[in-house]
């Protein structure tokens, strides 16, 4: 198979969809890999490096979009729409919930797009969402504890306080893996930590992890409202796969807290948590609603490129590797996390809660697939 790597074209995205242990793995299985020129450089990967891997660089996105499989790490922008075609694969973060003009592109033109946070295990958890989940947690307590410094519109309070002062109350909407990744450098700052969540088994686990160094609460709206007003940090942790994400907290809510308290939506990417939530970029990415510094960068991991663009390949390889040699329908039958994978195939919406969250007929993939 064809397989093309372009450059990256949202802002501040510092990415690369495929390492040069990538290039290796592929083109020792029989496949041809373009990548754009350009394209490894946020991560420090030079195109002599692909080269000596075995890649053929080309000069354009049209290059590397001319492949039979496209693998990329964020969702394809409006830029990016002309070159979908039948039969294309995509394989990358889609995060369709979020994007109804990308998902009706996608299924118009017949291409396979498949997902990166749906792709699911046995166990339900999510393999290849994981890795940059990890990294968005850590980011969000380090970020969020930059923008409660006062000439970054916050508050100035230092999370971990100093002796004869209060330490900052840092409040997390969900204690998965970026819930539990938000706490440790939360933790590890000396801030007040509290975690809310749904599932018993997830604060047990905590605690355990964390002892005495965290409070669990059941997330109901009694105590997100009372753990929400007093928060000098807000971390949006939630995630129903492939779905937008539920608003947990209200503008009203947000009204009430202090001026100069922060939020920070992990989420934002699948629609946000907080009603008040809408995506920013790395160039701008904070803004006010009623004195709440509200940071929403939908792409954050893109910020630490060399930490992220080696965490994620790291995964998304071995799914890779199975639709390039056996191509997407038969690796999608052969192994059901890949099936739960595929976003649209045929010109159908083929993932229930994309359809939904778009109002859009869905197909079921096995149906879709023939």
């Amino acid at each position: 198979m064809l397989i093309g790597v372009p450059k990256e074209i949202k802002t501040r995205e510092y990415r690369v969809g495929m390492t040069p242990a990538g290039v290796r793995a592929f083109v020792g299985r029989g496949h041809k890999v373009l990548v754009q020129q350009g394209a490894g450089e946020g991560s420090g990967i030079k195109d002599e490096v692909y080269v000596r891997a075995g890649a053929t660089m080309v000069p354009t996105a049209a290059d590397a979009w001319s492949a039979e499989m496209v693998v990329k790490v964020k969702e394809p922008l409006a830029a990016e729409y002309g070159f979908f075609r039948k039969d294309l694969i995509v394989y990358t973060y889609l995060h369709l919930a979020a994007e109804p003009e990308l998902t009706r592109k996608l299924a118009e033109t017949g291409v396979a797009g498949v997902a990166y946070e749906t792709i699911e295990l046995a166990d339900g958890s999510l393999p290849l969402l994981r890795p940059m989940s990890e990294v968005a947690g850590r980011m969000s307590a380090q970020v969020g504890a930059a923008c409660l410094q006062k000439e970054h519109g916050g508050k100035g309070i230092l999370l971990g306080g100093v002796p004869g002062t209060r330490r900052g109350r840092v409040v997390i909407l969900g204690g998965g893996v970026v819930g539990k990744n938000a706490a440790t450098i939360a933790v590890g700052m000396g801030a007040q930590v509290t975690v809310l969540d749904v599932r018993g088994q997830t604060m047990e686990y905590l605690e355990d992890v964390f002892g005495g160094a965290i409070e669990t609460l059941y997330s109901n709206a009694d105590n997100i409202e009372a753990c929400v007003q007093r928060a000098d940090l807000v971390i949006g942790a939630v995630l129903v796969t492939g779905a937008k994400a539920p608003k947990l907290v209200t503008e009203k809510l947000i009204s009430e807290m202090e001026k100069g308290s922060v939020v920070v939506d992990v989420a934002v990417d699948q629609g946000g948590c907080i009603e008040t939530c809408r995506p920013t970029t790395h160039d701008n990415p904070t803004y006010e609603v009623h004195g709440v510094v509200h940071y929403c960068v939908a792409n954050m991991p893109g910020a630490v490129s060399h930490t992220s663009t080696w965490a994620l390949t790291n995964t998304t390889l071995q799914y890779g590797l199975a639709i390039a040699d056996k191509g997407v329908a038969a690796a999608a039958r052969a192994d059901r996390a890949v099936l739960l994978g595929v976003n649209t195939f045929g010109g159908a919406v083929t993932y229930g809660p994309v359809a939904q969250a778009h109002n859009l007929e869905y197909v079921p993939v096995e149906r879709a697939l023939g």
